[in-house]
């Protein structure tokens, strides 16, 4: 009988001691070191230098579409910025103005031409490795200056 009193005691320890065990932290949201923050339309957005290159980590909420969030920002109908890089985490919905559809779902290297509304899908937040030039990028990039089908 008392062998079994002490192996519920010990079992009771063990279980509050998991209960306060730190959460583990995620790299990917984790601050960048070195890189510029800031926040635009509800889009969290660290900026780095790498050469002649920016390298952007954007995440994007749950909830997010760029014609609701940002255009009202931007000024312009469709985002006209060109998105090169590698998603990380989450799904996006780009609808260019003629209609075409695609669909990004990590992990997935991305090209997404200029002339595109887009948005998160689902309840999980976008985290997506962007890499730019500025506004030569579409030019450095050899992407077309707006969607085009081949």
């Amino acid at each position: 009988m008392a062998k079994k009193k002490a192996a519920r005691k010990h079992v009771t320890k063990s279980a509050t001691r998991s209960k306060t065990r730190p959460k583990t932290r995620d790299p990917l949201l984790e601050a960048v070191k070195g890189a510029e923050r800031r926040t635009i339309g509800h889009v969290r957005l660290e900026v780095g230098r790498a050469g002649a290159a920016r390298v952007k980590r954007m995440v994007y909420p749950s909830g997010f579409r760029w014609s609701v969030d940002m255009k009202p920002i931007v000024g312009t109908e469709l985002c006209m910025h060109a998105h090169v890089g590698f998603l990380a985490r989450g799904e996006i919905h780009i609808e260019y103005a003629d209609g075409c559809v695609v669909e990004h779902k990590a992990p997935q290297i991305v090209a997404i031409e200029p002339g595109h509304d887009g948005w998160v899908v689902g309840s999980e937040p976008v985290v997506l490795i962007e890499f730019d030039f500025e506004s030569d990028t579409i030019r450095r990039l050899g992407m077309p200056d707006s969607h085009r089908h081949p």
